[in-house]
């Protein structure tokens, strides 16, 4: 799965770490989801998606496709 969460996190001049603590998880775990080494749960993509104010479809793409 793709992600855009490191150009969002840019534009608000957001490091891993201060997502990390608005999502409630680890910035190891941004970072993974950042890099492609993990899918986030939907709860914690809904999650990160309203955080940036936008749909997950927004964020996320399906690389399969």
């Amino acid at each position: 799965m793709m992600n855009r969460i490191s150009d969002l996190r840019a534009e608000r001049s957001w490091t891993q770490a201060d997502l990390a603590a608005r999502a409630s998880v680890s910035r190891q775990t941004i970072n993974a989801i950042e890099t492609g080494k993990f899918d986030p749960s939907l709860p914690l993509a809904f999650r990160i998606a309203k955080l940036f104010d936008l749909r997950i479809e927004d964020i996320f793409t399906d690389d399969r496709a």
